[in-house]
C-alpha cells in the first residue's frame, strides 16, 4: 500500500508533529509526533510493516505488536478522514 496526500491537503511540520489542512473543507488535523512519523513513512513509500519498524526504532520500548497496531490505526484514521489516497 502506497499512500499519498490528496492534492488539496497541505502538510506542515510543527514542533509537536504535523498539521494537515484540507483546503476543500477548511478543516485542520493536528497529528502528534507518532502519527506524523507514520504518515511520513507511508508517504515515503513505506508499507504498514515498514511503518511499524520505524515506530519501534523511534520508540524502543514499544512492542512489535503495539507498533503494528498503532501504525494500522493511524493509517485507517487518515484514510477514513480522506486525507490520503491509496495509489
Amino acid at each position: 500500500m502506497t499512500l499519498t496526500l490528496r492534492p488539496d491537503v497541505r502538510a506542515t511540520d510543527t514542533d509537536d508533529g504535523m498539521v494537515l489542512l484540507d483546503e476543500v473543507t477548511g478543516r485542520y488535523w493536528q497529528l502528534n509526533r507518532t502519527a506524523a512519523l507514520v504518515l511520513r513513512s507511508l508517504l515515503d513509500g513505506g508499507r504498514p510493516a515498514d511503518t511499524a519498524r520505524v515506530l519501534r526504532a523511534a520508540y524502543p520500548r514499544l512492542t512489535a505488536e503495539r507498533a503494528a497496531a498503532d501504525s494500522a490505526s493511524i493509517t485507517g484514521e487518515l484514510l477514513a478522514a480522506r486525507l490520503v489516497t491509496n495509489r
